[in-house]
């Protein structure tokens, strides 16, 4: 893992390379963070050779990218839950402010999952984190029932949201110690948005 956040970091990677190495991070913070997956071995199977005893998904796993960036973290994890539905959140970060404002939400009108992953590469200021979990548990999930991916956080963002929600699970690559004053973290992964889907800031 610290090999490919080296080369995310790296300025010189292009939009390919920043979605393959993302890609890449994603599966393995996904293989982390469903280790304690709950499985059922009921089902019988048959081998080459003999009958065994089958593991299957136990959990109804559902997983919520953040656009846009969160996009980026998606095809790691449909690679482990290939079945699982994605209910995408819109939330992006005023520019002066720099707290959270909703403009999009693709949950059903009732939890149809038991275990939700939240797919968002940076955690800076941890007020996206904050509002995302907030919706998902007035949507009627539990905190138990969450567990927040990302690839990079500041100490101060991870802070706010251990501090928020101290009853879910966060999974993250690498934590930054510096948070400057555009919310942005040093040296961080730049703007993951804009590095993933090769735009500029405006």
């Amino acid at each position: 893992m610290a090999i490919k956040l080296s080369q995310l970091r790296e300025s010189k990677a292009d939009s390919k390379a920043v979605r393959e190495y993302t890609r890449d991070l994603s599966f393995l913070l996904g293989y982390e963070a469903s280790a304690d997956t709950l499985l059922s071995n009921k089902r019988v199977a048959q081998g080459p050779f003999a009958t065994f005893e089958a593991s299957d998904m136990k959990e109804r796993v559902g997983l919520v990218p953040v656009l846009r960036s969160g996009l980026g973290l998606l095809d790691g994890f449909l690679n482990l839950f290939p079945d699982a539905p994605i209910m995408h959140l819109g939330i992006y970060r005023e520019k002066v402010s720099h707290q959270p404002v909703e403009y999009y939400n693709k949950l059903p009108d009732h939890p149809n999952v038991d275990v939700c992953y939240v797919l968002d590469p940076v955690i800076a200021t941890g007020n996206t984190a904050v509002a995302t979990i907030n919706i998902l548990k007035e949507w009627g999930l539990n905190g138990s029932q969450i567990k927040f991916v990302a690839v990079i956080g500041s100490q101060q963002g991870i802070n706010q949201l251990k501090e928020q929600h101290p009853d879910i699970q966060i999974h993250i690559g690498a934590v930054d110690n510096v948070l400057d004053n555009n919310g942005y973290i040093n040296p961080g992964v730049g703007d993951s948005g804009d590095r993933l889907w090769n735009t500029k800031s405006l």
